[in-house]
C-alpha cells in the first residue's frame, strides 16, 4: 500500500498539507518499505484560500491509501477523503521511517476496521477476503 507524507525537509510530517513543499510517498508491507518519491512543490503555498494548489497535490497521492500531515484544512480534507485516502494528522513534528514503523506494527497485528478498509480497497486483500469473493 502507498503512504504519502506531508514533509518540509524529507525527513520528518511537518507541513501542513496545503503548504507542504513536498509530499514523500512510500510503498509500505508490514515487514518492509520502499521509498517511491518525493514530489516537490513551488509557488505561494501559504495563500490561504486558494484551491488551485491542493490540485497537484492531490493529483500526487491519488494511489495513496493513507497521507500523513501536521494538519489539513477542511475543504482539503474532504478532497482527500473523496479520493477514498484516510488523512491522518501528526500532533508534533514525526520522523517519516517512525511512523512507517508505527503503521507497520499495527499491520502485523489486528488493524482496526478503518484500516482494513483500506487495505482492501488498496489490494492488499487477505487470503479469507479473497476466498470469499471467489466464492460469491
Amino acid at each position: 500500500m502507498k503512504v504519502a507524507f506531508a514533509t518540509q525537509d524529507l525527513e520528518r510530517v511537518d507541513a501542513h498539507f496545503g503548504w507542504a513543499k513536498n509530499i514523500a510517498i512510500y510503498d509500505l508491507q508490514p515487514d518492509s518499505y520502499t521509498f517511491v518519491e518525493a514530489i516537490q512543490f513551488a509557488g505561494d503555498l501559504q495563500e490561504d484560500g486558494n484551491e488551485d494548489k491542493l490540485q497537484p497535490k492531490l493529483e500526487a497521492i491519488k494511489d495513496c491509501a493513507i497521507l500523513y500531515v501536521a494538519a489539513i484544512g477542511g475543504s482539503g480534507a474532504a478532497r482527500v477523503v473523496a479520493q477514498n485516502i484516510h488523512p491522518m494528522k501528526v500532533p508534533q513534528p514525526e520522523k517519516i521511517t517512525d511512523l512507517i514503523e508505527k503503521l507497520q506494527v499495527v499491520l502485523r497485528g489486528s488493524p482496526p476496521p478503518w484500516l482494513r478498509k483500506v487495505l482492501s480497497k488498496s489490494g492488499e486483500r487477505s487470503f479469507d477476503f479473497e476466498e470469499e469473493t471467489e466464492n460469491a
